[in-house]
């Protein structure tokens, strides 16, 4: 289509060209003015394609640098998260060794009392 119409355009004005009459004379100034008009649309049409295609470039360039910060956002989350987990998780096993630790203090507590018991009823036994 590029090609065609001033192709065609100029092969009127040729064909035209052999003519010496006022309507061929005519006829001759349209199809330059046609092809000129041609022309012109040519352009206008390659503008508005780059222009577009300019366009869709910027909204991906766009699209691509949000889902960036949205990755970025989301590591920083998981990041955050996992820290959260390791802080968690050193205290619950700091509070099981707290709670071990005080279940064998209450064992020893009580051999303890048991051991004085039986300390207590060996000396009665003796006397």
């Amino acid at each position: 289509m590029k090609l065609s119409v001033p192709l065609l355009a100029g092969s009127l004005i040729l064909a035209l060209a052999g003519c010496n009459d006022p309507a061929a004379e005519q006829a001759k100034r349209d199809a330059a003015a046609a092809a000129e008009s041609a022309k012109e649309a040519m352009h206008s049409a390659a503008d508005a394609t780059r222009d577009a295609a300019s366009q869709a470039a910027e909204a991906t360039r766009n699209a691509a640098a949000e889902s960036q910060q949205a990755l970025d956002n989301a590591a920083d989350a998981t990041s955050e998260a996992a820290r959260d987990a390791t802080v968690s998780a050193k205290q619950a096993a700091a509070d099981a060794t707290a709670a071990g630790a005080d279940a064998a203090q209450k064992v020893a507590d009580h051999a303890h009392e048991v051991a004085n018991d039986a300390r207590d009823e060996a000396d009665q036994a003796k006397h």
